[in-house]
């Protein structure tokens, strides 16, 4: 049984993976540029910092790449003009679930806090999470561990006692690396075998996780959570 979960934001709770890889994949094309689906992956669950420097190589230096970038933002600040990204399917239930059990949830992400807490904001879940904890608050962003430490430590209490939520295969390495217990919810890129091997359960959709939340968790008291986390450390 574990006291806390800790969740990846992109592709896990919010459908924002796919849009993020089709912007960078019309720019490389509009450049001239040959990106492959399955050369982005590589950049998927990454740290900003990490997944620039992927990108600058596929793009053939920093020049193409900050011009590439600069077409991404612009696409990507069409769609959140249009409405933003929307909650993948079971998020609001899981949470639903998670709260109503007093179950302490803190945010994981490779994103930047000013991304995590705009994009979460949108879709009304970000007070859902009594932490958050940021890429650009690492080190090294996944599949390095320190995410998952950190936000782990927001809501004291430690990695090994927390259930992980990934949908990347770096994201799932990070989890496992922290001592956490991991569930997959594969989005662009699927995980090794070696990773699922070791997950609690690969599901298809978060709603799979809802029967779960009774069998994976001690049940906390919402002061309890509120009390041993200061409340949101964002």
């Amino acid at each position: 049984m574990h006291h806390a979960a800790l969740f990846d934001m992109d592709g896990l709770l919010i459908d924002s993976e796919r849009s993020i890889m089709t912007a960078w994949l019309e720019a490389a094309r509009e450049m001239e540029v040959v990106l492959s689906e399955r050369e982005y992956g590589r950049v998927i669950g990454r740290e900003a910092r990490e997944s620039d420097k992927i990108l600058i190589e596929a793009f053939g230096g920093l020049s193409s790449f900050e011009l590439a970038r600069a077409k991404v933002q612009r696409k990507l600040e069409v769609q959140m003009s249009s409405g933003g990204f929307a909650l993948k399917s079971g998020a609001k239930a899981l949470l639903d679930a998670m709260a109503a059990e007093g179950i302490p949830c803190a945010i994981a992400s490779s994103s930047s806090m000013e991304e995590i807490e705009s994009r979460l904001a949108a879709v009304g879940v970000l007070d859902r999470f009594l932490a958050v904890a940021g890429g650009d608050e690492v080190p090294r962003g996944k599949p390095d561990p320190a995410i998952y430490h950190l936000a782990a430590s927001r809501l004291d209490v430690r990695a090994e006692t927390c259930v992980a939520f990934e949908d990347s295969h770096n994201g799932a390495c990070a989890a496992l690396a922290s001592g956490a217990a991991l569930v997959i919810v594969p989005d662009l890129v699927q995980p090794s075998p070696e990773v699922v091997c070791r997950s609690l359960y690969v599901l298809s959709s978060l709603d799979e996780a809802v029967p779960h939340v009774g069998k994976w968790f001690i049940a906390s008291r919402a002061d309890w959570a509120f009390n041993h986390a200061g409340g949101r450390d964002a």
